[in-house]
């Protein structure tokens, strides 16, 4: 059965707020945790199926790194319907993947799946038609992320893509502060408190850093993708695709 607890890790005070970590605790609320703080997290998740079953090549793999409890991978293996293609799936965190694979077992769809406990920035990526980033790179050290990229890029095969996930900044102080207002705002409309979106936003200081469109597009460029757009953006949320030309 899956894990679907409502998130309240932050709802009461804390002397000392730890750093953001993927472990135990939030694997068992993760489901609700990530619906309530990230809009439009759903449509992107369904979207990500839809493009897999467009992108997908036969012989090839898919990729979701930085799987979490699988959200893009369930997408995806229900809805490609590609002859001979498998998804391999990665997260570092431990409580994740087991929790993934106990998921696994429960689902219905047949396409090929391997789950992967391991750092993505490990993993070697080969015969890729789809990559999914699905806020996941601003967990990953920015000094490392351009080398990390090129490592897809040079793994996907012509005409494949991918598709990455962000929470963004913007260079605008003005709209940087608006964002993170409306950002807030949709918190408490899902029933957070203040308290729960302020110690939640001081545990994922210096952990999710996040970066501006422009940052992201142009290191994309840089690496060989000549074609990177907003495909959906809700508040300071967004999901990218950058296509590897024929």
């Amino acid at each position: 059965m899956k894990i679907s607890n409502q998130d309240s890790l932050y709802a009461s005070p804390i002397n000392s707020v730890n750093s953001f970590a993927f472990d135990q605790a939030v694997v068992n609320v993760f489901p609700d945790m990530i619906q309530r703080s990230v809009p439009g997290y759903q449509t992107i998740v369904s979207a990500i199926g839809l493009l897999a079953e467009r992108y997908s090549q036969e012989h090839s793999v898919c990729y979701d790194l930085g799987c979490s409890l699988g959200a893009a991978t369930f997408s995806m293996r229900h809805q490609i319907s590609t002859k001979h293609c498998k998804i391999i799936a990665v997260d570092n965190s431990e409580s994740m993947i087991q929790q993934f694979r106990r998921n696994l077992l429960q689902d219905s769809a047949s396409l090929d799946v391997e789950a992967i406990y391991a750092d993505i920035r490990d993993i070697k990526i080969e015969n890729a038609s789809v990559v999914v980033l699905n806020f996941t790179l601003q967990f990953v050290p920015i000094e490392d992320r351009l080398d990390f990229l090129k490592k897809i890029y040079q793994g996907l095969l012509p005409g494949g893509i991918l598709i990455l996930s962000e929470k963004l900044k913007f260079d605008d102080p003005q709209q940087q502060a608006l964002q993170t207002e409306l950002h807030h705002a949709f918190k408490k409309s899902q029933g957070y408190s203040d308290l729960e979106i302020s110690q939640k936003r001081s545990a994922l200081e210096n952990v999710l850093l996040a970066e501006t469109f422009s940052t992201h597009q142009q290191r994309l460029k840089k690496i060989g993708f000549n074609s990177t757009e907003v495909w959906f953006q809700y508040f300071n949320f967004a999901s990218m695709i950058s296509l590897k030309n024929d």
